[in-house]
């Protein structure tokens, strides 16, 4: 399985990530912060993390190949994003057609969330919990 945590900070969630995917799986750590990639890199370092990449992304624009995603992951991020359509349609190419886009609300409501990926046309949204909702290309 290949995960791309998208904001990842300092490497919080991929630590998670790596450890789920295993040996055989893939994790690319995207940031658009020099530091929070500079922390991954520490981290790939210091853990021996064989299966992560870290990514630093130009705006909206990554260096993640096209369709390797089986799961995007955007925690905590998306209320920082001045150009939410741009921006998930760049989660889109990442994805593979059969993959999934999980958003957390973060900062802001369900309501706010719910908005960005239905008004972008890049994604449905496909199952609502309490705690994130679970997206997938459209």
């Amino acid at each position: 399985m290949t995960v791309v945590d998208y904001g990842c900070g300092p490497g919080r969630y991929t630590a998670r990530f790596s450890k789920l995917v295993g040996a055989t799986g893939k994790v690319y750590a995207v940031d658009i912060h020099e530091m929070a990639i500079e922390a991954v890199k520490r981290k790939i370092a210091e853990r021996g993390w064989q299966n992560v990449a870290p990514v630093l992304a130009s705006g909206y624009n990554s260096s993640v190949p096209d369709h390797v995603a089986d799961v995007v992951c955007a925690i905590d991020m998306l209320f920082i994003v001045k150009n939410p359509t741009e921006f998930l349609g760049e989660l889109k190419r990442i994805a593979k057609k059969d993959g999934m886009l999980i958003i957390d609300d973060g900062h802001q409501s369900r309501d706010v969330t719910k908005k960005s990926p239905l008004a972008s046309g890049h994604w449905t949204i496909e199952q609502e919990t309490r705690d994130h909702l679970k997206c997938k290309p459209s």
